[in-house]
């Protein structure tokens, strides 16, 4: 394999198989996302964030904003073995039930697991390897990142849907290929949707639809860079600038601004969104399996009665503290139909969810149950 022998080149001898699900890492400093809508409120980072025109597409109202994230270049060695120590921790670090960002080894069912890395450089590598320092560093509490040691090219990725949309509480996959011309274009991004369309942006397919992925037509800033566009600012305006409170409004063509089609369609991503739930806890990608088992647990009871608050009419994505709800009409009817037979099927994966979780707690250091509720 190219990586194999890029590896020996750089000074990777041959390392024992190690459990991935118990690989150490750091604890990283989640990055302040301005305005971004976001789950869990994060402390401010150096990182410095600017706001430039449109970048979300396909976009037709040209009111969103790009999250450009200053590209990091630390000095760093370009021994892959020595960041994979340090992204991993000292064998005495306390055990963190699970990490932001962490080294792994089984890619076998990546979405790019069968692309071939073809021929690289050593720039590419450190370029890489950059992209992983920046990732541990300044990822915010919502995104979590898995890396592969063996595939320094692919990345997954695990999104928290934002506070105030109808993805709230959802969890969103992403698997990501650095092809050899990296940065010189983009890395190439698969959504696991589900066979699912619940977003303008992401597709039934995976494809992800973004101009700063070069997926959709763009100019200037909006397009991607190589010497200030970074993985982390592909996650940030993923989470913050498709998975958003109108995603109606990111369609290419609008066939009508009234509200109440925007709150329709926010109906329909919801159930989706419950739909995609379910799928995931059913049957969870590799190495994400605790993070999915503590995030359902966790927010159990707010994903329900959510449900039944919108089934009651209270509007996708808002509080009970707003009090808004809809015109009960055929449409309404329709929705709430298909939300309670959802919330029905999700009720009850949550609960076998629930032993799962109780088991894990058994697993873990007692240190780390807190992360239990």
């Amino acid at each position: 394999m190219v990586l194999n022998k890029l590896l020996q080149l750089f000074g990777v001898g041959k390392k024992k198989k190690r459990k991935d699900s118990k690989k150490k890492g750091k604890s990283i400093n989640p990055v302040s996302q301005g305005s971004l809508p976001c789950q869990c409120a994060a402390p401010q980072s150096t990182l410095n964030i600017l706001a430039s025109k449109s970048v979300l597409d396909p976009c037709s109202s040209g009111a969103s904003t790009v999250l450009s994230l200053q590209k990091d270049e630390p000095g760093c060695s370009s021994n892959i073995s020595s960041m994979i120590k340090e992204v991993n921790g000292s064998e005495n670090e306390d055990h963190k039930l699970f990490n932001q960002f962490d080294v792994v080894q089984d890619y076998s069912d990546h979405h790019y697991a069968k692309t071939s890395p073809g021929k690289t450089t050593k720039d590419w590598a450190k370029t890489i390897q950059n992209e992983w320092k920046l990732l541990q560093r300044d990822l915010p509490e919502s995104i979590y990142v898995r890396v592969y040691e063996d595939r320094i090219d692919l990345i997954r990725a695990a999104i928290v849907g934002p506070a105030g949309t109808p993805y709230h509480d959802g969890l969103f996959f992403f698997d990501v290929c650095f092809p050899p011309e990296y940065p010189r274009c983009p890395p190439k991004v698969h959504f696991h949707s589900s066979g699912l369309r619940l977003n303008p942006n992401l597709y039934e397919s995976g494809k992800v639809c973004l101009s700063l992925l070069n997926t959709w037509l763009g100019s200037g800033s909006e397009k991607w860079g190589k010497s200030n566009s970074t993985m982390l600012q592909v996650l940030v305006s993923i989470q913050g600038l498709v998975l958003n409170d109108k995603p109606y409004f990111n369609e290419p063509v609008i066939f009508s601004s009234k509200e109440k089609h925007s709150l329709g369609y926010n109906q329909t991503a919801f159930v989706l969104t419950c739909k995609l739930m379910l799928y995931l806890l059913q049957k969870p990608p590799k190495h994400f399996e605790t993070l999915i088992v503590c995030h359902f647990h966790e927010r159990e009871r707010a994903i329900l009665e959510a449900c039944r608050a919108y089934a009651s009419g209270m509007v996708v994505g808002s509080s009970v503290k707003d009090g808004r709800t809809y015109l009960r009409n055929k449409c309404f009817a329709g929705f709430k139909k298909s939300l309670d037979a959802q919330a029905e099927l999700l009720a009850k994966e949550l609960a076998a969810n629930r032993l799962r979780a109780v088991e894990l707690k058994r697993e873990v250091p007692a240190a780390d149950k807190t992360m239990f509720p």
